[in-house]
């Protein structure tokens, strides 16, 4: 028989062409169906090349010791090999061959197959049947080519017991690992908390689970300890999304009424549009203790990005400090705290002209009140009342009814309308010094927009008492009024209806007559 017999019936025995059209389709079925992050296609082309590269060597050497007899070696059961050498490439040889059928049956069931049917194989259970795969082919190909393997069985039960003892801590790992994904009580990307450390699963290995903390540290966990020990699942619920519940604390003087500091600070934390904070269930204000400073109040909320804990702690945090403030109700402080300041605990008189002589100044910056005297101003400073807002919470709300007015001294706010569909568009952004707020205390009309706090806000609540005194004295300021809320107002309505400049002019000259009435009706002047 010629040499390329001799290539040819080595390559027809492993049934290469076989392995070689299974590859082919393979490689086109995973690329086109499996996910990409699964695909480890190197090691199988490897395999295949070095069995293709074993083919010709064993043909060569079956061709070269033709005829020769082969009595007493081990290679010799009926195979047809030639020498001890070529006995030892096709079994090399073999071996390639199985390994590769064995990786290229894996990547179809667990790269094609599982996913497809939306079953996907942890991948440490997909390396274990692998493997096992792997020790029965080397045995099978060993055994088919005369290796006697009576040995190595019978002395399989005392090697058994010497690695299954030295190396137990080791398999109770590995089987911790496969029993962790297996079960899917754990999983790559969950949040944990292991003892005192709480991170997110970024592998889970054989020997061990490693977890990334939010200090920028790398926990490594032994898979057996995970196993053992308690460990909790931060965000998980069945048939719930991926949320964790928040607790932030605060105390307040127990003069105040729990109902009222519960109900403003969970209207502040709903109307607020705080990033990472769920809507679904809703922020909640409760109070849980009594102690030496007063009550203890705990806001309870949802956290949608389990990483970002602490900074959106602080955020809700501001939000319930700037909600007492306006409401004029301050955080308590432990009765062992003694604070002297002069002979009284409040502003001192300096301190009240102080801020009256800012707030008079300020108001002289707002355009409606531009023109006032100083008397009026003052007259106007002292109905304010201080009401600051933190940035992303709501100021006013489209169609809710309120009988004052905003006097924005600082701060940036976005105004908003309804449009179809339910949805909120922008139509401006207003810098302080600026009011808002005006059809609410001037006509007693429904909010025609929703104001949001785009930056922290410095802000004054002006009601409907203290504006009368001014309007008393200078009836013609609802003239002026008048005509800003007008322009107002038909600014909102040419973003809803896409007015023309020469409609929006059209309609204020129109709409002024009638503001100025509902404002004289709504004072009684």
């Amino acid at each position: 028989m010629t040499l390329l017999g001799h290539i040819l019936d080595e390559a027809d025995g492993a049934n290469t062409l076989f392995l070689g059209v299974a590859l082919v389709l393979m490689l086109a079925a995973t690329r086109a169906f499996g996910p990409s992050t699964e695909r480890r296609d190197g090691g199988i082309v490897l395999l295949f090349v070095g069995h293709l590269a074993l083919v010709p060597v064993a043909g060569w050497l079956g061709y070269a010791h033709a005829g020769q007899s082969m009595a007493g070696s081990w290679a010799q059961a009926g195979d047809g090999v030639a020498s001890p050498t070529h006995g030892a490439v096709r079994m090399v040889l073999l071996i390639f061959a199985a390994m590769t059928g064995i990786r290229i049956a894996g990547h179809l069931v667990f790269d094609v197959v599982l996913p497809r049917v939306r079953l996907p194989a942890p991948r440490i259970l997909r390396d274990l049947v692998t493997a096992a795969a792997f020790i029965v082919a080397v045995l099978a190909v060993a055994s088919r080519m005369g290796f006697n393997l009576s040995g190595i069985i019978a002395t399989s039960a005392v090697v058994t017991a010497v690695i299954g003892f030295s190396l137990q801590d080791t398999l109770g790992n590995v089987m911790g690992g496969l029993a962790l994904q297996l079960d899917n009580s754990i999983g790559v990307g969950d949040w944990v908390k292991v003892g005192d450390v709480s991170g997110r699963v970024t592998e889970i290995r054989w020997r061990h689970t490693a977890v990334e903390t939010r200090n920028w540290e790398t926990v490594i966990f032994p898979n057996s300890m995970l196993m053992k020990g308690q460990v909790t699942v931060m965000g998980r619920r069945t048939g719930q999304p991926a949320l964790w519940r928040r607790w932030v604390y605060f105390t307040t003087d127990s003069v105040h009424s729990p109902a009222l500091i519960m109900r403003a600070v969970a209207e502040g934390l709903n109307n607020a549009a705080i990033e990472r904070v769920s809507p679904v269930p809703p922020p909640q204000c409760i109070l849980i203790d009594f102690n030496d400073a007063g009550c203890k109040y705990a806001v309870r909320y949802w956290l949608t990005d389990i990483g970002a804990d602490d900074p959106t702690d602080s955020a809700v945090r501001t939000i319930v400090f700037t909600v007492l403030r306006r409401i004029g109700i301050p955080l308590s402080h432990s009765t062992s705290s003694l604070f002297v300041r002069g002979v009284s605990h409040g502003p001192t008189d300096e301190e009240r002209e102080a801020e009256r002589a800012k707030l008079v100044g300020g108001l002289r910056e707002v355009e409606v009140f531009r023109d006032m005297s100083q008397e009026e101003r003052t007259i106007i400073a002292q109905g304010l009342k201080y009401a600051p807002y933190s940035k992303g919470e709501t100021m006013t709300k489209q169609g809710n009814v309120a009988h004052w007015l905003y006097i924005i001294m600082s701060g940036d706010v976005s105004v908003r309308v309804a449009v179809a569909g339910g949805m909120e568009r922008e139509v401006s952004k207003l810098q302080g010094p600026i009011f808002v707020g005006e059809m609410g205390l001037l006509t007693g009309e429904p909010r025609a927009a929703t104001i949001v706090a785009s930056t922290d806000i410095e802000c004054y609540r002006l009601d409907k008492v203290a504006f009368q005194n001014v309007l008393q004295i200078r009836p013609l300021l609802a003239v002026t009024v008048a005509e800003l809320l007008t322009r107002r107002r038909v600014e909102l309505d040419a973003v809803r209806e896409g007015l023309s400049a020469e409609a929006k002019e059209k309609r204020v000259q129109e709409s002024s007559a009638q503001v100025l009435a509902k404002i004289r009706e709504f004072f009684g002047i």
